[in-house]
């Protein structure tokens, strides 16, 4: 029997990714999200949402520009450091030793350190209510040689990302394989 639990910002899993962004003076800013994911195929395109009073959304609207940065589990208290504080109070880069990277796409920092970047350009936000979404189209991805497989596409086992379960606070690492997609439901024919 299924209950009620509220109409509530949840689904499984939530991403934990990176925002890079530069502000007014030109500092790198990296920002931990949750609420993003593939939103267009063709032009490939990305959503992010924030709040207004976060440090990079201003730095998103000015600029029109940001990475986002998907890490490894071994950065995992680096990503988490990331959303504790606010750029407009410190530097998060000298804090957590991560190396920013300047885009040569967009104007906007990526994260050396960090497995898979996406370099997107602003196209649309609409403001929902207390977030705003952000659509950035991918310019480019880059990963590190040693995450892609022999098709030179990311391996989600070589990458392993964060995932991130947003009512019970806690980050998760990618688990066992199910099956193959577009495959395994054929068996129920």
């Amino acid at each position: 029997m299924k209950i009620s639990i509220g109409a509530k910002p949840f689904v499984y899993p939530a991403p934990a990714w990176v925002i890079g962004t530069y502000d007014a003076f030109g500092t790198p800013n990296a920002a931990t999200i949750a609420w993003g994911g593939i939103s267009c195929s063709s032009p490939p395109c990305v959503s992010i949402s924030l709040r207004k009073a976060t440090y990079s959304y201003t730095n998103i609207m000015e600029k029109e520009a940001f990475t986002v940065n998907i890490p490894s589990e071994e950065y995992v208290k680096h990503m988490d450091y990331c959303g504790m504080t606010s750029g407009k109070d410190e530097n998060k880069f000298e804090t957590t030793g991560l190396t920013p990277v300047k885009s040569d796409l967009v104007y906007a920092p990526y994260i050396q350190e960090f497995p898979i970047i996406l370099e997107c350009k602003l196209i649309h936000s609409f403001e929902i209510g207390l977030h705003t979404q952000f659509i950035g189209e991918i310019m480019d991805i880059r990963a590190e040689e040693s995450v892609l497989n022999e098709k030179g596409v990311p391996d989600i086992e070589k990458v392993r990302p964060v995932i991130f379960g947003p009512e019970i606070r806690n980050y998760y690492g990618v688990g066992k394989v199910l099956g193959k997609a577009f495959s395994i439901g054929k068996e129920m024919k």
